[in-house]
């Protein structure tokens, strides 16, 4: 086993996981090179270079495994394969080693909270209440009346129990009921799951991104979780109840310390986590003496208001409860969130990104936001998503956010030659790769000057936070090292605004400018930001 990284060094924002960029990769929907329309292992190879150029250190791919395809891939029928429809084992090995030919890294999603029911696991565990593998998942029996053994909900809709005919015992499922949940208090669970993952750490993979981690333990006594009386009818039915027994159980993290062993035994590895908590239930998850998860994905830019008061707050709040050693990081978009041009506009969408490349912490960028890609409206006879299409009424469907990648302005925008498994952007003469690559002025050149400014600067990846200014429309803030002190200044408006601190003196030279006034300009003290506008300066 190989030693632990020290503590010290963990801290230094000098690891790749720290001062690199993470892109999401869904890869139903990257680059087809088939033609059956669905994204694929060869069409991430061929994009490598694109993902090099732009500046990405790190690519996640979404789950590639065997699987009925109940929750596009997050129903797994076999942990240790590939689906025919992504490819075969050989191509992702030929991605694997090409990633690492161009000195980037791969990770891949570990999806240990459920299988699918057509796991050969769940197949024998339904087979008889006697079989060896039945308390590999989470069974219960009836009460008096035949109802389910508590009140708790399944995240795409229904009661979170499912019953089984044959065996007469319902088993539970956070999720469809094709994708039972793995009984995690279970020691043989948790050696059969490690094993898989250490399946593709011989493999050579850089890491797990660690699916709905906060998810893997229950409450062994099956209490029934309270009710939430900030439901609102438009929220998905799971937010009925506040999912106190179900989800976060504190045994959790110590399966999170033993996949962190497993881990570190390899080196230069990370461990990513899926939590959706609150700052100060988030931050439990780096574990004790931060042998938890290197990176427990930080969401509150995606869930929080547009409002820079309400922004300032949380970042100090997030700074403020880090663990000692505990490495930031932001996350601007995913698979299952509204895309941030279509939320706040393309303009304010230029913003939050010098916003998410100027914080301390580690980025992750979701496919198709460095061109300003947006939430394409999918008709209702077209909807594919389980939680669209199980809540009908709410338009809930993640679909809209999931669409094909504009690669250039052909047929299909260059991403299949058949017809694409989801509806892409109709206009697609300025929103795609190949046009943005050519214009100096696009949301593709801007994330690229982002990146490379990011990459350069020291300051920028690893510097101190400190806050500066904050109100209803600009947010400020320092990154600094004893070499270089930086100045970021947003207008997270479209309207004019100024920049006069009282108690901060500044003097230095505009390096970025998400507008053309300011650029390479000496500011001094006071600033008239235009709307939508943002700087970075460097400080003398």
């Amino acid at each position: 086993m190989q030693a632990k990284t020290p503590k010290s060094e963990r801290a230094s924002g000098d690891l790749w996981w720290q001062k690199g960029i993470i892109y999401e990769v869904y890869i139903r929907s990257f680059n087809d090179t088939n033609g059956d329309g669905i994204g694929d292992l060869k069409g991430i190879t061929a994009k490598l270079d694109y993902l090099k150029d732009l500046g990405i250190d790190c690519i996640w791919v979404t789950p590639f495994y065997e699987s009925p395809m109940k929750d596009f891939g997050y129903d797994i029928s076999d942990f240790k394969s590939v689906d025919k429809m992504f490819g075969t084992m050989r191509d992702f090995e030929e991605l694997l080693r090409q990633t690492h030919q161009r000195g980037m890294k791969l990770i891949v999603d570990q999806v240990p909270n459920h299988t699918s029911d057509q796991h050969a696991w769940f197949k024998e565990a339904r087979s008889s209440r006697n079989n060896p593998k039945r308390d590999w998942y989470i069974w219960a029996d009836a009460d008096a009346a035949g109802n389910p053994p508590n009140n708790w909900l399944a995240m795409f809709g229904g009661s979170g129990w499912e019953w089984d005919e044959q065996t007469e015992q319902f088993y539970y499922h956070a999720f469809l009921p094709e994708q039972p949940d793995l009984n995690w208090r279970n020691p043989e669970v948790q050696k059969a799951v490690l094993e898989e993952m250490r399946f593709w750490l011989e493999k050579g993979v850089d890491g797990f991104r660690v699916d709905v981690m906060w998810h893997l333990i229950k409450d062994e006594y099956f209490r029934d979780n309270p009710d939430n009386p900030d439901y609102k009818e438009e929220q998905p039915t799971y937010n009925q109840l506040q999912p106190v027994y179900s989800t976060d159980q504190p045994e959790v993290h110590d399966i999170i310390e033993k996949m962190r062993n497993l881990t570190d035994s390899y080196p230069d590895r990370v461990l990513i986590g899926e939590i959706y908590l609150p700052i100060h239930q988030l931050v439990s998850y780096y574990g004790p003496d931060n042998q938890g998860a290197q990176l427990p994905f930080n969401f509150q830019l995606l869930t929080l208001p547009w409002e820079p008061k309400k922004i300032a707050i949380a970042i100090d709040q997030y700074e403020g409860a880090l663990p000692n050693a505990g490495w930031p990081n932001w996350v601007m978009g995913n698979h299952d969130q509204s895309r941030m041009a279509s939320k706040l506009g393309e303009a304010q969408a230029r913003v939050a990104a010098m916003l998410l490349l100027t914080l301390r912490g580690t980025p992750t960028l979701y496919y198709g936001d460095e061109i300003g890609l947006q939430d394409v409206k999918i008709p209702k006879d077209e909807v594919q998503d389980p939680q669209g299409k199980l809540m009908p009424d709410k338009d809930l469907s993640r679909d809209p956010y999931r669409s094909p990648m504009p690669w250039n302005n052909s047929e299909n925008a260059g991403f299949s030659t058949g017809k694409p498994w989801l509806r892409m952007v109709e206009k697609t003469e300025k929103l795609n790769v190949e046009a943005q690559l050519q214009n100096p002025d696009s949301m593709l050149s801007l994330y690229k000057k982002l990146i490379a400014l990011r990459r350069q600067e020291p300051a920028l990846y690893k510097g101190l936070y400190r806050p500066v200014f904050s109100d209803n429309q600009l947010i400020a803030y320092l990154r600094k090292t004893e070499e270089k002190n930086f100045l970021v200044v947003l207008n997270l408006t479209d309207k004019t605004c100024y920049f006069k601190p009282d108690r901060f003196k500044f003097k230095g030279k505009v390096m970025l400018s998400l507008l053309p006034d300011h650029e390479t300009e000496t500011v001094e003290n006071e600033i008239k930001l235009k709307g939508n506008e943002g700087l970075i300066i460097e400080i003398e």
